[in-house]
């Protein structure tokens, strides 16, 4: 399981915003799974990544959260995206303004 620095949903003193959360529950095969954590590096958005592979009880989580069996699951600043669905992930970000 891979990590990216998190950046907690908030204004900064300065103003600006920070990012929502975002986690990828994801599995190394899973060719939806890299080009969704592939658009999140490209748009410079931090994530942490779970394997749900490897990690039983937050598959068991997900699961239990969002229904969903399958990946990729995204979840930014607590809600689910399910699937590489970009224009969802780009309007909870707040992206392509």
């Amino acid at each position: 399981m891979s990590a990216a620095t998190e950046a907690p949903s908030a204004k900064r003193a300065d103003g600006a915003n920070r990012q929502p959360r975002v986690v990828v529950f994801s599995t190394p095969t899973c060719p939806w799974c890299d080009r969704v954590k592939a658009y999140l590096r490209q748009q410079k958005v931090t994530f942490r990544d779970v394997d749900v592979s490897r990690d039983q009880a937050a598959a068991r989580d997900l699961v239990r959260r969002t229904g969903q069996m399958g990946v990729p699951v995204v979840e930014i600043g607590g809600k689910p995206v399910i699937g590489f669905d970009r224009a969802k992930i780009d309007r909870l970000l707040g992206l392509g303004r």
